[in-house]
């Protein structure tokens, strides 16, 4: 096992070298057993936090984001965090003024994240597969950046979607009805 997790850390560090190298604009950690952001990459990456504008978590155990996460990495456009077992933001997620696209997919979110709604350029929310039951409708409306909403597989109820329709005006995804049984 302790051979796992030293592979692990070393995969680790060998990507978040090559970004610092590279100075590329993308971090991409998917798949590395993360259980929570590492605080050495913070220090490891302070030359090029800036210039990072993509970072990918998806499919690692993280059950929250810090706000030093967020404020440290100011300039996102996409953040992936597909997979993981996140509930909640924090606020601080408001400040992600360049923000387009955020995928929360698979993870344990029983309500729509409310800093979503104030994140001003964010294009794309993917919720797919949560326990999202109840949508805030009247924010939604007013994002005017937001072009798709992915709600599918989520406990949604009929009246979310007979409201929701004529209110937004960006591409709403949920999962189809199911029938309803013949007495």
């Amino acid at each position: 096992m302790q051979k796992r997790m030293g592979e692990a850390v070393a995969r680790v560090a060998r990507k978040v070298n090559d970004t610092v190298e590279n100075k590329t604009d993308s971090l991409d950690l998917a798949n590395c057993k993360l259980m929570t952001f590492p605080v050495g990459i913070y220090k490891a990456m302070r030359s090029v936090t800036e210039g990072i504008h993509r970072i990918s978590l998806a499919n690692n155990e993280l059950k929250s984001i810090t706000s030093r996460f967020v404020t440290t990495f100011s300039q996102l456009t996409e953040l992936n965090l597909a997979g993981n077992y996140l509930h909640r933001l924090p606020e601080e997620i408001t400040s992600l003024l360049h923000l387009r696209a955020i995928d929360l997919s698979r993870n344990r979110f029983r309500r729509f994240p409310d800093p979503l709604a104030t994140v001003p350029a964010l294009e794309t929310i993917d919720l797919e597969e949560n326990e999202i039951a109840e949508v805030p409708t009247d924010k939604l409306a007013s994002m005017a950046s937001l072009r798709s909403l992915n709600l599918r597989a989520n406990p949604v109820g009929p009246e979310v979607r007979l409201l929701v329709r004529p209110l937004v005006p960006f591409d709403l995804l949920l999962s189809p009805e199911e029938p309803v049984p013949k007495a």
